[in-house]
C-alpha cells in the first residue's frame, strides 16, 4: 500500500528536484489542488502540468510503489471481469493480475486511498495499487467508455444496485469454504462492522466490508437462506446450498440474533467430507479405537460423546453411523438442526414449536422398528429415559452430552435424574474429546525445553529418560500460524464390571476417574502429550485446549 505518512511537500519537492516542473508550477498547483480539494497527481494531470511519465515516476519513487508499462501488458489477459467496469471508469483504476487474495490495480495516483478502498470492498480482495502513466491509462479506460451501455435513466437499476452486495457476501462465503473455515460471523457495532472466519477453532478478523452497506449484509444472507427479512426482533434459523464448483455444493447452517446495532449473522460451514472420516481416522489411540470400536459393534446399549461446543462431536458421531449404514439395519436419527445429510439414514429435526422434541421423535422411532437409533444431545430426563430405555431393549444408540469429560457426564446424568443402576446397565462407552491444530509440517521447529518444565507438563520420568522431540509453531505461507488442520484428542473410557459396580454404589466424579486411570484409560491430557510427543501438535496448544 501507498505511504500514508507522505506529505504533499515531499512531492512537491521530488517533483521539482527531478525537473518534471519548475518551482513556481509546482508550489502554485500543490495550493491549487488544496482549495478544490484534489491531490497534487490529480491536479497535475488533469491541467496537463507535468507530463506522465516523469510524474509516474517519481509518484512511484515518493509512494514507494511499482511502476508499470501499460504498453508492455496483454490487454486480453487483463482480469477485468473482477469488478464492475462502472466502477472503474469512475475511479479511473485498471485490474492487473490476481495472485491468490491479492489484486494488483493500476493507478495514475496512488493518494486516492477512497478509491482502492471500494475496489477491496467489491470484490472482497486485498488491493495492492501499482503506478501507471496516466495517458496510457485513460487510452484503456476511454475503449470502456465507448462500449459501455448506459442507462437511460442515468443511474443503475435497483437490481444493479444490490450486484456488489450480493458478489460481496458471495466472494465472503467462498473464501471461507475455500480457507476451510468451520464458522462465519457478520458482527454489527455502534462504528464498525465486523467479519471473522473461524479457522481451526480460532477466529480471525476479515477485511471489514464499506459502512454504508454494511446494514444490508444481514438482509442477502437471510434471502439466501429463506428467511423473513422483515422480522428482525427475533432470532431465526436457516440454511443455505452454496454451488462451490459444478460437482461441489456445501450447505451452511445459518443463524441470526438481534442485538443493540443490527442483527448479528452466523454461519457454520457444513462440509459432508468431514464427517464421512472413518473411524481410524479421527485421532484415536490404537486403544482407544479398538475399544470404540468394540462398543459400536454391541446390538445394544449406549455410546456417549461428551465436549463443548465445536470439539468434533458431530463428526464423530457421524463417522460412525457410516460405518454402520448398511441396508440391513434400519438407522435413525434426530437433530437439532441435522448437520449433514446422509442416504439411507432417516433423520429428523426437531421442532418444538409443534411438538417434536428429542422425546416425541424418539418415542416414534421406537414404534418403526429401529436398529441403531442417534439422538443429537440429551438435554432433560425425559429424552434420557427413552434413550436409556431403547439401550436396555435391544438398541445400539448414540447420542452427546455437554460435559467437560468422560466422568462428570455419568455425573451430569444423575443430576438429571437417570438413576444409577440404569446409567451402569445401559451405558457402553463414554467419549470426551477435543479438536487441537495440528502443527504445519513445513515450519514446525524444536522447541528447546529443558527436562523440568517438561515434568511439570506431565510427561513422566520414563518419557524423559527416552528421550522427548517437542516441536512448536512458527507461521508460514503455506498454514495459518504455524497450524494446519485439526486432529481430534480423546478420552476413551469404557463401563467395565468394575465401574458399573462403582457407578451403582454412587461414587463420585473424583472416585470414577480414579478408577478409570487405573483400568489404563488415558484421561484428556495424557491423550494430548501423546500428540505432543508424536510432533502433531504444540504443548503451547495441548495447554490451551485441557488445562483449566
Amino acid at each position: 500500500m501507498p505511504s500514508s505518512d507522505l506529505q504533499p511537500m515531499d512531492l512537491t519537492r521530488r517533483l521539482v528536484n527531478s525537473g518534471v516542473v519548475s518551482a513556481a508550477v509546482a508550489h502554485q498547483a500543490l495550493q491549487d489542488a488544496a482549495r478544490v480539494d484534489t491531490s497534487l497527481v490529480s491536479y497535475l494531470l488533469a491541467k496537463r502540468l507535468a507530463p506522465c511519465g516523469p510524474l509516474a515516476l517519481v509518484a512511484a519513487q515518493a509512494y514507494g510503489l511499482p511502476l508499470l508499462d501499460l504498453d508492455a501488458v496483454d490487454r486480453a489477459s487483463l482480469p477485468v471481469s473482477l469488478v464492475d467496469q462502472q466502477l472503474l471508469l469512475k475511479h479511473r483504476l485498471l485490474p492487473l493480475w490476481r495472485r491468490g487474495q491479492r489484486l494488483y490495480v493500476g493507478v495514475a495516483d496512488p493518494a486516492h486511498q477512497q478509491s482502492l478502498d471500494d475496489i477491496r470492498f467489491h470484490t472482497a480482495l486485498q488491493v495492492s495499487p501499482v503506478l501507471v502513466e496516466d495517458d496510457k491509462l485513460q487510452r484503456i479506460l476511454a475503449g470502456w467508455s465507448r462500449s459501455a451501455p448506459q442507462d437511460a435513466a442515468g443511474g443503475l437499476p435497483d437490481t444493479v444496485d444490490d450486484a456488489p452486495v450480493v458478489r460481496y457476501v458471495n466472494n465472503i462465503l467462498l473464501d471461507a469454504v475455500n480457507v476451510a473455515a468451520s464458522d462465519i460471523h457478520f458482527e454489527p457495532y455502534e462504528t464498525y462492522y465486523r467479519i471473522r472466519f473461524r479457522l481451526d477453532g480460532i477466529l480471525y478478523d476479515q477485511p471489514p466490508p464499506a459502512a454504508e452497506i454494511a446494514s444490508r449484509l444481514a438482509s442477502r444472507l437471510k434471502v439466501m437462506a429463506q428467511l423473513n427479512i422483515a422480522e428482525k426482533r427475533v432470532p431465526q434459523d436457516g440454511r443455505i446450498r452454496l454451488t462451490v464448483s459444478p460437482h461441489r455444493t456445501v450447505d451452511l447452517r445459518i443463524n441470526t440474533c438481534p442485538t443493540l446495532y443490527g442483527e448479528k449473522v452466523v454461519l457454520r460451514i457444513l462440509e459432508a467430507s468431514a464427517a464421512s472420516l472413518a473411524v481410524d481416522e479421527l485421532g484415536l489411540e490404537l486403544q482407544q479405537q479398538q475399544q470404540f470400536l468394540q462398543a459400536i459393534s454391541r446390538p445394544q446399549g449406549m455410546v456417549l460423546v461428551t465436549g463443548p461446543t465445536g470439539s468434533g462431536k458431530t463428526v464423530t458421531l457421524y463417522s460412525v453411523l457410516n460405518r454402520l449404514n448398511k441396508s440391513e439395519v434400519n438407522i435413525s436419527t434426530v437433530e437439532d438442526p441435522v448437520e449433514i445429510q446422509v442416504a439411507g439414514i432417516n433423520q429428523v429435526n426437531i421442532n418444538p414449536k409443534t411438538g417434536l422434541t428429542f422425546a416425541e421423535a424418539l418415542r416414534a422411532f421406537l414404534r418403526q422398528d429401529p436398529d441403531i437409533l442417534m439422538v443429537g444431545e440429551i438435554r432433560d430426563l425425559e429424552t434420557a429415559e427413552i434413550a436409556i430405555k431403547a439401550a436396555q431393549t435391544g438398541h445400539l444408540v448414540m447420542s452427546t452430552v455437554h460435559t467437560n469429560d468422560a466422568s462428570q457426564t455419568l455425573m451430569r446424568l444423575g443430576y438429571m435424574g437417570v438413576s444409577a443402576f440404569n446409567l451402569a446397565s445401559s451405558i457402553n462407552l463414554i467419549v470426551a474429546q477435543r479438536l487441537a491444530r495440528r502443527l504445519c509440517d513445513q515450519c514446525k521447529q524444536v522447541d528447546e525445553l529443558g527436562a523440568e518444565a517438561l515434568r511439570d507438563e506431565g510427561f513422566s520420568a520414563s518419557e524423559l529418560e527416552a528421550g522427548i522431540l517437542v516441536y512448536r509453531a512458527v507461521g508460514c505461507p503455506s498454514c495459518t500460524n504455524g497450524y494446519k488442520g485439526r486432529i481430534g484428542i480423546f478420552e476413551v473410557m469404557p463401563i467395565s464390571d468394575a465401574m458399573g459396580r462403582l457407578i451403582v454404589s454412587g461414587a463420585n466424579a473424583m472416585q470414577i476417574r480414579d478408577q478409570a486411570k487405573s483400568e489404563g484409560v488415558l484421561d484428556l491430557r495424557c491423550a494430548g502429550l501423546g500428540k505432543v510427543k508424536a510432533g502433531l501438535t504444540s504443548l503451547a496448544e495441548i495447554n490451551r485446549i485441557t488445562k483449566n
